[in-house]
Order: C-alpha cells, then structure tokens, then sequence
C-alpha cells in the first residue's frame, strides 16, 4: 500500500528560479573548480550557500507555504541531473562511476565537458528558450541505477535550514523523448522504449525523499506540450504506465507534475486519469482549458501557470485575476504558479538603477514574478462564488493597469518614421539576383581555393580586453586608447589568421561585449541591463537587451572596425553582424505586436548596415542567426507562420547587397533536419552550421535535401576546452565530403571563438587549417 503525506500544495508557489546566484556566483565558483584553483568541499560550500540563499530570498518574498520553493538548483544542467541520477552514462566514456557506484562531480562534468579523449554530450536548445540542455544517450545497453543521491542532500540540507522545499527532477518521459539513441544502439531504436527500464530508479528515488520528508516532489514533463515525431498514441501510454506506476511507490512524496512552455492539450486527461496528486498547466501561453476538461483532474489540485515565466514584462493582474475566477469555477483545488521556471529571467529588476524608472515599472524579473504570484495567490483567500477580490490584492491589480496602460503611450514606443518605412516595403525587397548569378560574381571578386577556411566571427576575449572595455566604461580610458587597445588587439588576431593560413578572416570582435548586446546599445529602441545575467548553459551566462520600442539605426555600428581590419590585409575581411531573429530570440522583446513587426524593424536597420560595410569595401558579409530554431514554435500548426516571418526578415535585412557580395550566415545546437527548408529560403551565399559535436549528422540532411549554396559543417566544438586532433579533423571533413559536393564545402570551427582561450584556439585552428590541406590534396589526387 502506498504512504505518502498530505500536506495540501502551496497556493503560491514558482516552478524554477535562476541557479547561477545573483552575482554570478555559481559560475565564478564552477570555473574556478575546473581551473583547480578550489577543491570540491569549496565548491559543494559554495553551492549550499546559494541554494540556501535562494530559498531564504524566496520565503522572504511571499512564498513561505510548505513546498512552496523549488528546489531547481544545479550545477550545470537539469536534464544532465537526471541522466546522473538514474546512471545513463554513455558506454563511450568507460566507467567514469566512482568506487562507490556513483557519479561524482568529477564524473558528471565530464560528461557536461569531454575530455581529451571523448567528446561531450551533445547540446541544443531548450524548448523555445535561449538555454541548451545536454542530450542523453541511451541504446539497449545503457544499464540504470540511482547513482546519484544530491537531490535527496540537497532538501535535507535546506530541511535542516529552515525550508522545506519542492524537490525536482526532469519527468522520465520527457527525459526518454529529449535523448537520442547512442551510437551502439540499432537503427530505429526509440531510448522511450526503455521506460520499464527507469521507473524502478524514479521509484527508488521518490522513495529516498519520502524517508528524507519531502512532502512534495515536482516533475518536468514539457516534452508533453510539443508535437514530436513518436506516435501520440505511444506517448500517451508511456505517460499513463510511468504516473501508475510511481503513484503506487510503497512510500513517496505527493507527485506534482509541470508541463511547461505551451498548451497540455491531449495528455491532460491522461494525467488527470493517474494517481498524480497535483499537475501545472501553463495558462499564460497555452489557452484555459474546458470546464469539462478540468472536471477530469476531480480532487487533484491544479496549479496554474499564470505569470509568465519566460518574458520580463509586469503581468497583467486584471486578466490574470478573470483567469483566477474562471478556473475556480471548474476544479476543486487551485494553487498559482509561473507558466515556467523563472531560470529564463534575471533576478531583480530593482537592481538596475540605471534604467529609468518609466521602463523599471513595466518590468518584472524574477522576484517581480514571484511578488506577482503571491498577489494572485491572494485571490484564493476569499470565497470563489463570491468574486469579490480581496482588499490587498485590488490596489496590486489597478497599479498593473495603470502602468500597462501608461507603457502603451510612452515615447519611442512608437514611431511614425519606422512604421511608414516597413509600410512601403514590396515583394523587391525580400529578393537578391539568382544564386547562380551571384555566385559567378563572387568568384571573380574573391578567389578562393577548394574548401575555404574560415571562422565564424570572434576570437578569445581575453582578461585585458574586458579590463580595458571596463575601464572605459568607468572612463578611466578615453575613447582614443580604448579604441587603440581595440585596433592592437584586431591586428594581432589578423596577423594570426595570416599566419595560420585562413582564407576569409575576422577582426576578432574585441570591442563586442555580446553580440547582441553589442547592437542593442547601438540602435534606438532598445535598452540593457547591468546584472540582468541569465544562463545560457552550464556555467555561460549572458545578459539579453530589452527591446521596449520601435528599432532604427541613427548611425553606422561595425563599419570603422571592419575597414580598419581590411586595411590590414589581401585577405578578404568578414563584416560581422547579428541577425534579426537572433537578436529577438537573444533579448526580451517586447510582447505588444507580433514578432515578424518586430524582426522587420531591426531587419531594415542591419540592411542599413550592410550598405555601409559594402561602401567601405567589404567583400563578405556574415549575417549571425544561430537562433533561428529557437523561436520554433512548439506545436506543428504554428511553425509554418513562424518560418515564414523570420525568413523573410533575414532576406530583408541582406537583398540589398551586390551580387558580388559573399553573404554568409552561421547556426548553431538546433535539429537542423526539421528547418532544413527554412535554411535553405535564407538565401544565403554560404551556411555555416554546428556539426562537430553531433559528429556530422547534418550533412545527411544536407545531402537529402539537395541544399546548393555554400556549407560549413564546423569541425571544432568551441562549446568545450578540448583540442580536435588534425587526425579527428580531417575524418570530420572526409565524411562531410562524401556527403555534400566538394565545391559547396567550407571549413570552419562551430561557433565563435570567444569563450576560448588563445592556446587552445590557435592548436585547435592550426589543426583545423593543417587537416584542410591533407583533404584538398585528397580530392586533388582523385580528380587525376
């Protein structure tokens, strides 16, 4: 018989809060562990101090119920956290378990971080957000067991403190559907068909908390809310068997199920049909259900994701509150949530003075959020027939009002010059001449040899560059030395290019902070952030720029720093620009007209910009859109409206250029296979793409689809300090060749090399470049 407690759910409560401390703190202590400059009890000291943090700041602002914090907290990644958990550690990495069975830390960044031998695990995107997950890998050999116990000693550790939390781990289905099949498993292999296989360690592990006293435990399930390409039916009957059987665990903590990120739409009534005590709907994205849906959840409670998770703008008490009094008609038990973890935000919008107070109030970070949940909570005090509201909670709703409303008139919000110019935009805009004009054109401009090299934009920023931009800042510098420092740092990083024997070079990108960032505080109607710092993955954060109004250039951005590093050589130089979904993707936009408005405005400023860099002599131009498979939306329906928009506003920013301007654009950790024809509709001269990691599976997408531009599979993961050897290289770029038509073929590392450090980039790229040569020899010698 199943013991469980029965501790009703939080009325208010946040499915997940930032993990990386609110000073970056988590990050600063990660790193300085693996450069060996503190040992694992520092860290693990370091770790506690913010999870505790955390849960203090929590209780401090509303959320004070039993449960009502998450414990969300990890080192590197949530769906990493489950895979050393239930033991799924690639049979490529031997045994990296300690002698005790368990994967300690050592163990688990490994898999996060490779090692000299084996490459990580792969990476891509989270859902519709800028976060990337590490991607399980599970075939029929993959052996499981509870190898990890930190969840468990981190809720006695805050028990002991003082709170008691919300333990959390991603759902055994979501964690089946967002792995792939390793490289020993047979074709066809779906890893979901190992659920009878995880349940027993989900069970042992629900067990474990009961004996610790949790009362609740929260689980991920967000891969319900997307369409995926294993059968619906066969989804759904994964989801039933996995909540009966840990509902019946001989002891467990009461199960809160989250689905995350969208619309639940047909796995609600399974879930309501198991022995689940408690499931989220994410209401702010997705629509209300029917009343006739809900009645099928009878005394569970529901937990609705009113306030959205994913976005900074201050909610909208008074529609929020008609939500409230809508689903307290139609089920027995209601508690107040985020649509999702408040990870995707920062932590404090009252920590950014900077900003004028008029954009402070339409804001709401994640304490803002947390503030806004308990306020709605507030509304399940009174008696749901009546619909009286309660007194503290109306003064909070007509504040939101009045400053929703208050936003909509603000200055720069609109704007009569932009609006008439995206107005007057034809079908001529969208459209360059014929590929194949183009590419005659560029052939004779730029002369370049079989599989060119390349890099994608930035090189290393090191500690001085940073020092200087911050000095410059503080005006310690003036705007001459800064930009001297920039022009000494563009030199080394060409002559090094030269030196190594690159086709196309960069400039490096040292006067870049972000690149997006970069462009945010050079176009108008945008505005950034001082500690707005969200994670990205693993220890790499970044600060996304809030876009609050209508986007123009008044002046050029890149031209200068271009021109300088083109002056300095033969070589054709690369202008470097972010894309226009990739800048919306990569900052907060602004949630009052649609999106495709939106990326047109910014489109037009970098069409702008475009102009000026030919006018200064640029031969090359990269166009940046790692996030176009970002804002994919989730359900199938809805993409094709998506693709639509985001391409064309790509096509706009670039069908300005000459033909005999070489446009490139650059993508990164998406399933490429599923925007293959998207890619292809961007029309750009050459596509560089992440391939590495995943060991070169895109380029049989590339093959099926008969994509005839120019490619670059990336043959360097920059997303890890590991060095590919010129061998590992040169079989990167032997199998990319049998697969896609050599003439097509570039040769570049995945990304930017900013992150980096310059030892390993300058190995890494003399690899690169000394493995390019061996393979042109090769198609040489078979061409004879």
């Amino acid at each position: 018989m199943t013991e469980q407690l029965t501790t009703p759910f939080p009325s208010a409560s946040i499915l997940g809060y930032p993990r990386i401390g609110r000073r970056r703190e988590l990050k600063k202590a990660v790193e300085a562990y693996w450069a060996g400059k503190i040992d694992a009890a520092a860290l693990d000291a370091a770790a506690k101090e913010i999870q505790l943090g955390t849960a203090k700041r929590l209780q401090g602002l509303g959320l004070t119920e039993a449960a009502a914090v998450p414990g969300t907290f990890s080192y590197y990644d949530q769906v990493l956290d489950a895979a050393a958990h239930l033991g799924a550690v690639p049979a490529r990495f031997g045994n990296l378990l300690n002698a005790e069975g368990q994967l300690d830390i050592d163990g688990y960044f490994t898999l996060a971080r490779g090692n000299k031998d084996q490459q990580p695990l792969e990476m891509t995107k989270w859902f519709d957000t800028n976060y990337h997950y590490l991607v399980p890998e599970i075939g029929p050999e993959t052996s499981f067991a509870l190898t990890s116990s930190r969840i468990v000693e981190e809720f006695e550790y805050a028990l002991a403190n003082g709170v008691q939390t919300r333990p959390y781990i991603v759902g055994p289905v979501t964690f089946l559907l967002l792995s792939k099949a390793s490289d020993d498993a047979p074709a066809g292999f779906s890893p979901l068909s190992r659920l009878e296989d995880v349940l027993p360690v989900y069970t042992a592990l629900l067990e474990k908390l009961a004996a610790a006293g949790a009362s609740w435990v929260q689980l991920d399930e967000p891969a319900l809310v997307v369409d995926q390409d294993t059968p619906a039916g066969e989804i759904q009957a994964a989801v039933a068997r996995s909540y009966e059987v840990l509902a019946s665990a001989a002891q467990r903590p009461q199960l809160f199920v989250s689905t995350p990120y969208g619309a639940l739409y047909g796995q609600l009534g399974t879930l309501a049909a198991t022995g689940i005590d408690a499931l989220h709907l994410d209401v702010f994205k997705g629509e209300v259900p029917s009343a006739a849906a809900l009645a099928a959840l009878g005394t569970k409670t529901l937990v609705a994701g009113v306030v959205d998770g994913h976005n900074i703008w201050r909610n909208d008490l008074a529609a929020s509150a008609k939500k409230v009094a809508e689903l307290q008609k139609s089920v027995a038990k209601l508690a107040i949530s985020t649509s999702t973890s408040t990870q995707h935000v920062p932590h404090d919008v009252d920590e950014e003075v900077q900003l004028s107070e008029q954009l402070r109030s339409w804001l709401a970070f994640a304490d803002q959020k947390a503030v806004e949940v308990v306020t709605l909570a507030g509304l399940l005090t009174d008696p749901p027939a009546t619909g009286v509201q309660s007194r503290d909670v109306q003064p909070a709703i007509d504040e939101a009002t009045r400053v929703i409303a208050s936003r909509a008139e603000a200055e720069g919000v609109r704007r009569a010059d932009v609006r008439a110019r995206t107005a007057a935009l034809t079908d001529a805009d969208f459209n360059r001449s014929a590929y194949a004009v183009r590419e005659a054109a560029q052939e004779k401009a730029l002369h370049l040899p079989p599989l060119p090299t390349t890099t994608i934009g930035s090189f290393p920023q090191t500690s001085e560059i940073r020092t200087a931009r911050a000095r410059a800042n503080r005006g310690d510098l003036t705007t001459e030395q800064y930009e001297q420092l920039m022009k000494d740092e563009i030199k080394r990083v060409v002559e090094l290019q030269e030196e190594l024997g690159f086709d196309v070079l960069v400039h490096g990108e040292p006067e870049r902070n972000d690149m997006v960032q970069y462009f945010a505080e050079n176009l108008e109607g945008f505005d950034v952030t001082v500690h707005g710092w969200v994670q990205s993955y693993g220890s790499r954060c970044t600060r996304p720029s809030i876009l609050w109004g209508d986007v123009t250039r008044s002046a050029p951005i890149t031209v200068k720093w271009a021109e300088y590093a083109q002056s300095l050589t033969n070589q054709p130089m690369k202008g470097m620009l972010t894309g226009p979904v990739t800048i919306l993707a990569w900052s907060f936009v602004r949630d009052d007209q649609p999106l495709g408005e939106t990326a047109n405005q910014v489109a037009l400023a970098l069409r702008d910009e475009i102009a000026d860099l030919e006018a200064a002599g640029i031969k090359v131009i990269q166009v940046d859109e790692p996030a176009l498979r970002e804002l994919l939306p989730l359900r199938k329906a809805d993409q094709a409206a998506y693709l639509d928009w985001s391409v064309k506003s790509f096509r706009l920013s670039t069908a300005g250029a000459a033909d005999a301007t070489q446009v490139h654009t650059h993508l990164c950790y998406s399933e490429f296979g599923a925007i293959i024809d998207a890619i292809d509709g961007l029309d750009a001269d050459v596509t560089s793409i992440e391939a590495a990691r995943s060991r070169m599976e895109v380029v049989h997408d590339l093959e099926s689809h008969g994509f005839g531009r120019g490619v670059g599979p990336g043959v360097y993961d920059i997303h890890s300090p590991r060095v590919p050897g010129e061998q590992e290289v040169t079989e990167l770029l032997s199998t990319a060749v049998k697969h896609v038509p050599s003439r097509q073929l570039w040769v570049n590392p995945d990304c930017g090399l900013k992150t980096r450090g310059y030892a390993e980039t300058e190995e890494s790229l003399r690899n690169l470049v000394t493995a390019t040569k061996t393979v042109r020899a090769e198609l040489l010698q078979a061409a004879k």
